[in-house]
Formats: C-alpha cells, structure tokens, sequence
C-alpha cells in the first residue's frame, strides 16, 4: 500500500498565455513640410533626448517664401501708411466742404483695406517662418531610436499624409508585454496580479511583471476569441527586446502555506483484493448504521455520482468536497474532505486532514519474477523454440519456452 502524509507548501491557480514584448511608448516622428533631406543625424539604437535634432530637410524653397512674404508685407505696410496720410487729408477737405461725402469714405474703405491686407500677409509670414522651422526634425521624448525611414537626398512629400522619417521608443527600462489571453481563462484574471513569464533568447531566465490592463477590445482568429492584456514589466539588464515572443503565466490565485495532498489520493479507490488485507470503513455508510462496505459496495464508491450525502463536486455552500482513504494500521477509512486549489498534481485541503493522518494513493505493484533474459528481451521479438532455447516448458503445452511478458 502507498500512502503520503498531508504537507504544507505552495500552490497556485495559473492561466498561460503568450504574448509579445514592446515598449511602455512608441512615437512616430514625421514631417509637416514636404522636401528633400538633407541632413541625417541619428540612426538605428541611437539614444536621444527631447528636442535633439534628428534630421533636416533642404530650406532653400521654404528660405524664399520667407523672403517674398517679407517683401510683400513691406509693401502691404507702406500702402497702409499712403491710405491712411491720403485719408487724413480727404478728412479735411470734406470738413471744409470741397468734396463730397463719397469722396470721404472712398478714402475711409481704403485705410480699412490697407490695414486688413497687412494683416493678412502678417498671418502668411508667420505661415511660411513656421513651415522653415519644421524643416528642422527635433525628437519630441527621451528614447531610442528603433527605425529610420529616410536617408540623406530622399524626396519626402506631406501631401496627403504625414510620412514617418523615425520610430523612437521611451526609454527601455520599462518594458510592456501584450498577451493573448482566451477567452475561457480571462474570467479570473485581474488587475495587479503576478505575472513570470520567459522569452526563447533567455530560457533560463524568468522575467516577472504586473498585471496592468485588460482591453476590452476582442480580437477574434480562426473563430477562437482573445484578449490583449497588457503586462508591465522591468528591464534594468536591458535583455528584453521589443519583438520577442513571452511564454507568459499568470498567477489567479496563490497560497504560500497550504496543507496539501496528492491528486492520486483524491483518485485512489481500494478494490476487493485490498479486502482481503485491510478492514474497509466507509464514513458515510457509518454514520448511517450499515454495515462495513462490501465488495459491491466498493464499485458503488468508484463514482461519486451516486454518494447521496454527497450528489456533487460541490455542497450547498459551493465548497468543492472530495474522498480520501486514511490508512489506519490495518484499516482503511473513507474521509470526506473539503478542498481548495488545484494545480493538476496537488489538491489544497481546507479541512477534514491533519499532516499526521497517512493517506492512501496506491497500491504497490509486486515485481515478477521471470528469467531474466525475460527482462532484457524486447516485448515485440517472436519467442524462442523450445529446441534454440536452453529453458524448455515445465509441462507438456506448446514448445514456446519464453513468451513475452503479457
């Protein structure tokens, strides 16, 4: 008989999942003028500050709009001033009575004019200075420059859409990893949870984050529905890298100091030749005045279904039960017991167990005994005749001497 004793441990309900790698933010630099480049001073990895000059584009086209919108406003300015002397000068007339009221606001309507038109070329001025500025490719946060698009002499056109010239990443201390989880499993995975995952470049390596965020966005692929979860994470080492694939876990839930036993022991049955050895009690039949448990009896055990004091899985609380057989110097006893985690190979006991008590989850197979070419003979080899084999059949059957184990 194989028994275990219940123990204490860790345990943990876990969701898997993968995911990839990236920045907390990526920018996408580009340019609101269209022009040549002419200047290119950052390339792939290079670290930037904000406000770095990254790149220029060829201002000669831009540097003569500026200078003609300035003689236009030169000459906008100097009609104002001609208006508004010639206004001056029909206002006294018209006071003393040598011309008539048209007259007046003739030269009235052209000072109004004089002065609206300098303020549009005022506008366009500022236009044109601020599209000479944007010639100058500045990098609006701290990072790493992680793509660069143009090269010196390539022709950029902002027409319909702005081009990207460079992708700059924050800086890569702090990384995100975006997970895929099902659909089936995001019903107990919340905000803060733990998190380990590992990458392929690491395999020895088990990088841990935070649940930060889960999108409630569905992606749908191949009919299976998905989740993007959002996983902060540190890179102080700067081993990841945006891009890689993580082999992800979260932790739903976790108990550090746990009695546990094995799965096989909520499994085990003892069936009739274990009667033969040991007296069988069955809790529940006990305590309704029957009898020790037969060996009908016993099959009636091998499913739960039919236990009445127990129909289900669950009680009416919702606390998950299950049967063990605790093994008491020659008597096994049923105990009904309630249960907590799971993990595939432990199960959490809340109550109904003390780590003194010796649980059966086996039964110990004995070895056979046989020739020992038997043991190192393959199972599909054809056996031997009695005539090529040294070892001839004790009675008068078949000549076959050594048969494969059965």
């Amino acid at each position: 008989m194989a028994t275990e004793k219940p123990h204490y441990g860790y345990i943990a309900n876990t969701v898997t999942a993968t995911g990839t790698v990236q920045p907390v933010d990526t920018v996408a630099v580009g340019t609101q003028v269209s022009g040549t480049i002419s200047k290119v001073y950052v390339d792939f990895n290079s670290q930037v500050k904000k406000g770095q000059l990254l790149a220029e584009l060829d201002k000669t086209i831009l540097s003569a709009q500026v200078q003609q919108i300035i003689g236009n406003l030169e000459q906008a300015q100097s009609q104002v001033v001609y208006q508004q002397s010639n206004f001056n000068r029909q206002s006294q007339l018209y006071k003393a009575g040598a011309i008539s009221k048209a007259d007046y606001e003739t030269a009235q309507n052209s000072v109004r004019v004089a002065g609206a038109n300098l303020m549009s070329v005022r506008s366009q001025l500022q236009a044109a200075q601020k599209n000479l500025s944007l010639a100058n490719i500045y990098s609006p946060i701290n990072g790493t420059v992680l793509s660069r698009n143009v090269s010196e002499g390539q022709t950029v056109a902002s027409s319909f859409s702005t081009p990207t010239l460079f992708s700059i990443a924050k800086v890569l201390t702090q990384m995100q990893v975006r997970a895929a989880v099902d659909e089936a499993d995001i019903g107990n995975v919340k905000k803060d949870q733990r998190v380990t995952f590992t990458v392929d470049a690491f395999p020895d390596d088990t990088f841990s984050g935070t649940l930060q965020e889960i999108r409630l966005q569905p992606s749908v692929s191949a009919n299976v529905v998905t989740y993007t979860t959002i996983i902060n994470t540190s890179n102080n080492e700067f081993k990841l890298k945006p891009g890689m694939t993580a082999n992800i876990t979260i932790y739903t839930r976790e108990e550090n100091n746990a009695l546990l036993i094995s799965t096989r022991a909520t499994k085990f049955r003892p069936d009739s030749a274990l009667m033969k050895k040991y007296k069988i009690v069955d809790e529940r039949r006990k305590t309704k005045g029957q009898q020790t448990a037969s060996a009908p009896g016993m099959n009636e055990n091998r499913n739960d279904r039919g236990n009445k004091a127990y129909p289900s899985a669950r009680d009416s609380t919702g606390i998950k039960r299950a049967s063990v057989w605790v093994l008491n110097g020659k008597t096994l006893t049923r105990h009904f017991i309630r249960t907590g985690l799971e993990d595939g190979t432990q199960v959490q006991v809340l109550s109904g167990l003390t780590p003194t008590d010796e649980i059966a989850d086996g039964v110990q197979q004995a070895s056979v005994k046989g020739n020992q070419n038997n043991s190192q003979r393959s199972p599909f080899m054809p056996p031997r005749r009695s005539g090529q084999s040294g070892n001839r059949p004790s009675g008068g059957g078949q000549a076959g001497g050594n048969r494969p184990p059965q």
